[in-house]
């Protein structure tokens, strides 16, 4: 299958390319080319330029969304303000492209920050709820991708694409799987395999409709509920943060 990948650049997109190109023919849609050392196509330019992400989805088979925001200045009005256009008008963008394009179905990268962190005095819970119940997150970075979401779900009612939203946790390089930097991404973080299996599966599952699958490394379910991704995706991670 022929895949574009939007913002395959970025953080995660170096950790699972390998791992995509091995199944897909990617073409990466970025300002910079991949720095994964793998065998794709490179389609400069910026989701701003409408023109320009109408023909770099030209000829494709399928979207795999995810872009975000820069990390310099995390945080910052200026910050914010980057992921939310991403997150919102890029996203459109490129989903409209997409229908124009004739694709039918997308992945959108989307995270666990959607909701409120368990233990957050405000959430009331000690671990993140199943996907039927609505995001809650007030942050900048959680609120873009409540939003993202929330473009992907117009894009189903509006042209009638499929689109898959993972709700990553902290995807990790493999070598250095799990994290040991504070023990609530320890408990969740996903490996970079596991990520792109989850990808991977989020490309072939093409159920119509939107659907999002929470994503973690977590397979004792301590903190994030995976039920769903096992019964429906049929995934479930192979380096599990319980037995390392």
């Amino acid at each position: 299958m022929r895949v574009l990948v939007v913002g395959g650049s970025g953080l995660v997109g170096t950790l699972v390319l390998p791992y995509l190109a091995e199944h897909h023919e990617l073409r990466v849609f970025d300002l910079k080319p991949p720095r994964a050392a793998v065998p794709v196509d490179h389609a400069a330019g910026d989701l701003r330029d409408v023109a320009a992400v109408q023909g770099a989805v030209d000829g494709m088979d399928a979207l795999l969304f995810m872009a975000m925001g820069p990390t310099a200045g995390w945080g910052s009005p200026d910050n914010a303000r980057a992921h939310l256009e991403v997150a919102v008008a890029g996203l459109h963008v490129a989903l409209e492209a997409a229908h124009r394009a004739g694709i039918t179905h997308a992945v959108y990268t989307s995270s666990m920050s959607v909701y409120r962190e368990p233990g957050d005095a405000d959430a009331g819970r000690d671990r993140y709820p199943a996907e039927s119940v609505p995001p809650d997150a007030t942050n900048f970075y959680g609120l873009a991708k409540r939003l993202g979401e929330e473009v992907c779900r117009n894009a189903v009612d509006a042209w009638d694409l499929s689109v898959v939203a993972l709700r990553l946790c902290h995807p990790t390089p493999d070598a250095e799987f799990p994290r040991t930097d504070f023990p609530r991404a320890r408990a969740i973080c996903t490996s970079a395999r596991d990520t792109a299996r989850a990808l991977l599966a989020g490309l072939a599952y093409q159920g119509g409709g939107f659907e999002a699958f929470a994503i973690s490394g977590d397979g004792a379910e301590r903190f994030v509920p995976l039920q769903k991704a096992r019964e429906v995706l049929g995934w479930e991670p192979l380096d599990r943060t319980d037995q390392m």
